[in-house]
């Protein structure tokens, strides 16, 4: 498969160490997102980063592609840096943002064995939805990039970093307005077919997936998806950072990429990787309990834990939370109608009134409750549904006070 031309950014010397490939995000300039994270990484690592089509150094626009494409082209770039470094066909290891994690999970799954580790920084298997992206792309390819400065100053940035760290966040913008329309537009089509929730399965080297938990375009519940499918990952999720992890906690995401690549693309022991992959799916569980029920209910259950519960605790949120509803198969309002169902069938009121809650969050209006409810009188029985209604009303009321 052959790709875009990708253009390389080196930012540190090639004698440093082993090499570490650092990917971008839409709309930015590798040297304008990594830089400051590459000063600290640069001491122990060969650094090559690389700029998406019109992009930074990139100014290079040629025929549409596919994400699997995107990646083939970047892979051509480091085959050269390999061959550089008198290691043809070695392994590197991986770094990427946004759509340069995503770049990273299709680099692991159609190329197995090049990347020894990866760290997968607010991005996901999926990122948004086709419309949404066609319609962007559309949007540049009329007005241009600058067209989407203001609402990226939103969506990239936690609260109050525009103000602590203006010089930082101006670079960023700046790469973003100067970014060709066309080259940005394209890679909004990748994006629109991008998928492979369902492959993830498929990777076996070391995952660490970094989520912010201000990040609206890509939030933890991705990276948690990401970290428990895996068949080696983990989730660390960042508080005050959203979308640019790399360019807001650069110094946390240099130690976090350090920690991750120390550790060698070798297998782990047995025990070590059991133990792991138990503390990642409760890792993942925990973000998406706290995502369906809301932080009070969960803090509240957490306070309550005892010695005699504490094992109970643990279990459903590894159990339930981190192994069946990080799964992609479903989305979150379909989980929430599945569970009312069964919650009214074996009569489990104090679970009903919690889920009822639950599935307001997850976005169901009361009209799709209240259709749940009576499709439940006809499977489940008139008495239970009428139980159903009863505690929905009380919920209802309670929300809206």
């Amino acid at each position: 498969m052959t790709g875009p031309e990708i253009t390389g950014v080196q930012l540190s010397e090639p004698d440093a160490g082993p090499l570490l490939v650092l990917g971008p995000s839409l709309g930015t300039s590798s040297t304008a997102l990594w830089s400051l994270a590459a000063a600290r990484l640069a001491e122990h690592h060969h650094l090559v980063a690389w700029d998406l089509p019109g992009h930074g150094r990139n100014r290079t626009v040629g025929a549409r592609f596919t994400l699997a494409e995107l990646a083939a082209g970047v892979l051509d770039l480091i085959e050269g840096v390999l061959v550089d470094r008198a290691e043809p066909g070695g392994s590197f290891g991986y770094a990427g943002d946004s759509v340069g994690g995503a770049v990273g999970l299709q680099l692991l799954l159609d190329h197995p064995g090049r990347i020894s580790a990866a760290v997968l920084l607010c991005t996901g298997a999926k990122i948004g939805d086709a419309a949404g992206w066609r319609e962007r792309a559309a949007k540049v390819r009329l007005s241009g990039t600058p067209v989407m400065v203001s609402t990226s100053a939103e969506r990239w940035f936690a609260d109050g970093f525009l103000s602590r760290h203006p010089e930082v966040a101006t670079g960023l913008l700046h790469a973003l307005q100067d970014a060709d329309r066309e080259g940005y537009a394209q890679v909004c089509d990748a994006l629109a077919e991008f998928d492979v929730r369902r492959r993830l399965g498929e990777i076996e080297v070391p995952v660490l997936a970094v989520a912010g938990a201000e990040d609206v375009t890509t939030p933890p519940e991705l990276l948690a998806d990401i970290a428990s499918q895996v068949q080696h990952g983990r989730l660390v999720v960042l508080d005050q950072v959203a979308h640019l992890a790399a360019a807001e906690a650069p110094d946390l995401i240099a130690q976090l990429v350090e920690e991750h690549l120390s550790g060698g693309p070798a297998a782990e022991a047995e025990e070590a990787a059991a133990e792991d992959t138990v503390r990642t799916t409760y890792d993942a569980g925990m973000v998406v309990r706290r995502e369906v029920l809301g932080d009070a209910h969960v803090d509240r259950a957490n306070a309550a834990i005892t010695d005699f519960t504490s094992d109970f605790q643990e279990l459903i949120t590894r159990y339930a939370w981190g192994s069946i509803w990080t799964r992609p198969g479903l989305d979150r309002r379909s989980r929430s109608m599945i569970t009312l169902t069964a919650l009214i069938a074996r009569g489990h009121h104090e679970e009903l009134a919690m889920h009822l809650r639950a599935a307001v969050r997850n976005g169901l209006t009361r009209d799709e409750i209240k259709e749940v409810l009576l499709q439940s009188a006809v499977y489940c029985g008139v008495p239970d549904a009428n139980t159903a209604f009863r505690i929905a009303q009380g919920v209802f009321a309670e929300l809206d006070e």
